[in-house]
């Protein structure tokens, strides 16, 4: 170890005493056995990293030395060479400590711009303990503070990483020097020249603003003392980075910006005399508040011209947020302008620590839980609870921190993409989150490498994997484990379009039957059977006699009996029943089978389909269509695989009645010829030897292959025919190919 890291352990060493130290020095010899030998980028001890980083917990943020003992802990363990039982030897809020660095330092945004605020709830649900959040800001500080050390591509993630997420972060908890001296870092590395430009123009202005400071108060000390104002007064300047800020926005040069420099007049009513209303009584709470602050904006505003169009009243009218004050840009004699705020006590309190803080007022986005987390955690760190000891002795968590929001876990995909869900959700939670088409075929899951069922539930920080099968479907039990809005509607959606669907093939289904049946239910008989299978809505009633649930026959019978009862005419039951039996009496299965009559081939009940043409004796297949009634396919059809597989419950079994009888069926022939003169005269020759007439001829020459490309359309009476007629054509000398289309 070199002679600087040893001086740099015993200055924090110093710094406590009795078992404070000892634990603070049992901490450091873990780490520095198990980092023996690792180096960062520059090829120093790594040890380094985790000496500074105590230090700036320890001096500059005033952590106490359980802290300091996390911080060589965690970086101890994050490199493997610490383990478990090593770390239980310690205290266990020192353990929940160093668990949650570990947690975050394993996190490796994705795309920090797209994620940046689930990114920055991530990293606070893993921080039990606020001192937890504070300390991963020293740990990302240290590293702003060695950027220089880095490769470039790391040093340009890391400092992305920086503005995105640890600088808002800081800013939210008031770590405000922390904040700044990370922002203009960022600055110098990002935006060099623009970096040397300001901070060169806030060098060669720092007299000036000094000056202007002495200047300004000067003439009003006395009107101010003599009205009985009890004030403080805050000058501050703006940093390179937040310049740079406003020039971007404004599109202004540096002497565009005019409150670089501004001084707060932070008033105290209960230390200044009392102040009359207009009516001669004393006033008390915001009326005082609010009258000394106008008072001073008169002192003011008499002494130094103002520019009125730069006036920002909130007094009068408040931000939404809460925040109050008076804002006037002014300038003296010699032309220097500077921004005058001015506000009590109380406004100034409100605007730094309560919901309607500086961050807040900003503009950057904010989750209501996560502020209210914020607030206590920063209120602790100002009070100095966060730098309240941790003693080694204390077993357990100490009750007065404030519990990170719950409602919320972060969980990762396989390529490490962050998702954010409610507490409680599932595996199946994950899948609808990503693609609803994922969650409904959604069988199962891999979290964190193990399979797992869609019912597992899921932690911040698991890495998700969806497993998926094309026969897993959306059901009921679903909507009973699963907890995101998503996830329900998507589900409740994809059952009901299963209803729909469902109610189509029974309603289909039973329109079939009647047809074969030659009979029809009236609205009245349906609504009895509803009634008597105790269904309220048709498309219901319709799904589950689509799905079997109905037997389809039990209908038919309950119709009768209800037509008997009505009729009280047994014999017109029994017709009925001849009726409804003629094609039914066969067997169940022909009840489903619609019978094709070669003989009226244009009947109302179908028709066959253009795209592949049928004749008589082809393996065929009805289809339901929406408007035009039963479509007769060939098996062949080129639509017939997208058919049968997307809608098979609108699939009709069909079959041929009789012997064909006359040329009723159309179809057409493409035929490839070579070059010959005679060979349409060959071809319709053949064609006219066979029981076949011509119905259409069209020719067209192939060029570039030296072929005649023919389409027959011909009308024959059954496939039998068809196949001689095609067996033909092959024969001739010229022909190449004949395709049925």
């Amino acid at each position: 170890m070199n002679e600087n890291a040893v001086h740099d352990i015993d200055g924090l060493l110093a710094i406590y005493e009795g078992e404070e130290r000892n634990l603070t020095a049992q901490a450091y010899d873990v780490a520095r056995t198990a980092l023996d030998g690792v180096q960062r980028s520059d090829g120093t001890p790594f040890l380094g990293h985790a000496l500074n980083v105590a230090a700036i917990s320890a001096f500059e943020i005033g952590l106490p030395a359980g802290c300091t003992a996390s911080v060589f802990l965690h970086e101890a363990m994050s490199c493997g060479g610490c383990g478990q039982e090593v770390l239980n030897q310690f205290p266990q809020d020192i353990r929940t400590i160093v668990k949650g660095l570990n947690h975050i330092s394993a996190i490796r945004p994705k795309d920090t711009r797209l994620e940046a605020e689930n990114y920055k709830n991530l990293i606070v649900s893993y921080s039990s303990d606020p001192r937890i959040i504070v300390l991963k800001l020293a740990d990302r500080l240290e590293v702003m503070r060695n950027i220089d050390i880095f490769p470039k591509s790391a040093r340009d993630n890391k400092m992305l990483e920086t503005l995105l997420l640890y600088i808002p972060l800081a800013h939210q908890l008031g770590l405000y020097n922390m904040k700044s001296e990370m922002e203009d870092i960022y600055f110098r590395y990002a935006e060099p020249q623009q970096y040397r430009s300001i901070r060169n123009h806030l060098s060669a202005t720092e007299k000036d603003r000094r000056k202007i400071t002495e200047l300004f108060i000067g003439p009003l000390k006395e009107k101010l003392a003599a009205a009985g104002i009890s004030y403080q007064l805050k000058a501050r300047t703006k940093t390179a980075f937040s310049i740079w800020n406003k020039m971007q926005k404004q599109n202004v040069g540096f002497s565009g910006v005019f409150d670089i420099f501004a001084i707060r007049f932070i008033i105290d009513p209960e230390k200044c005399e009392p102040v009359s209303g207009p009516d001669g009584s004393l006033l008390e709470g915001l009326e005082l508040e609010r009258a000394l602050c106008w008072k001073v904006f008169s002192f003011v505003t008499e002494k130094y011209r103002s520019d009125t169009s730069r006036l920002r009243d909130w007094l009068s009218k408040p931000k939404p947020n809460g925040y109050e004050s008076l804002h006037i840009t002014v300038s003296n004699e010699e032309g220097a302008v500077l921004e005058v705020q001015i506000r009590t006590r109380r406004m100034d309190e409100t605007a730094e620590k309560g919901l309607a803080s500086h961050w807040s007022y900003k503009g950057i986005r904010s989750d209501e839980k996560l502020v209210s987390w914020m607030s206590a955690a920063r209120a602790m760190l100002e009070n100095g609870a966060l730098g309240q000891t941790l003693s080694p002795q204390d077993s357990g968590e100490d009750e007065e921190l404030p519990a990170p929001p719950a409602d919320d876990i972060f969980v990762f995909t396989p390529t490490g993409e962050l998702r954010r869900l409610r507490t409680g959700s599932t595996v199946l939670d994950f899948a609808f989150n990503i693609h609803s088409g994922l969650g409904c075929h959604c069988s199962g899951g891999k979290v964190n490498g193990k399979g797992v069922s869609i019912r597992e539930e899921l932690h911040t920080g698991d890495v998700v994997e969806i497993i998926t099968s094309k026969n897993q479907h959306p059901s009921q039990a679903w909507l009973s484990f699963v907890v995101t809005g998503k996830a329900r509607t998507k589900i409740r959606q994809k059952l009901g379009e299963e209803e729909f669907k469902k109610a189509a093939e029974g309603k289909e289904l039973l329109e079939r039957r009647l047809r074969n049946w030659k009979m029809e239910i009236s609205d009245q008989e349906l609504g009895e059977l509803m009634k008597k299978w105790q269904y309220r809505t048709k498309n219901s009633f319709f799904a589950d006699l689509g799905s079997e649930k109905i037997d389809i026959i039990a209908l038919r019978d309950a119709v009768l009996a209800m037509r008997e009862a009505r009729t009280g005419t047994p014999r017109e039951q029994a017709e009925e029943k001849r009726d409804w039996g003629s094609t039914a009496s066969q067997s169940a299965e022909s009840d489903d089978i619609l019978i094709l009559n070669a003989h009226d081939v244009k009947g109302l009940d179908y028709c066959m389909a253009r795209c592949c043409k049928p004749v008589f004796g082809d393996e065929v297949f009805g289809f339901v269509s929406v408007r035009g009634g039963v479509k007769i396919h060939r098996m062949s059809c080129p639509n017939a695989a997208r058919l049968i597989e997307k809608y098979p419950y609108r699939v009709q079994k069909v079959a041929w009645s009789d012997t064909p009888s006359g040329t009723g069926f159309q179809t057409t022939l493409r035929i490839t010829t070579l070059h010959e003169n005679s060979v349409i005269t060959d071809i319709t020759g053949v064609t006219e030897q066979f029981k076949a007439s011509i119905r259409g001829l069209n020719v067209s020459e192939n060029q570039r292959s030296g072929t005649y490309e023919i389409q027959l359309t011909i009308s024959v009476s059954s496939n039998l025919e068809l196949g001689k007629v095609i067996a033909g054509i092959r024969s001739v000398r010229s022909v190449t190919r004949v395709l049925r289309s």
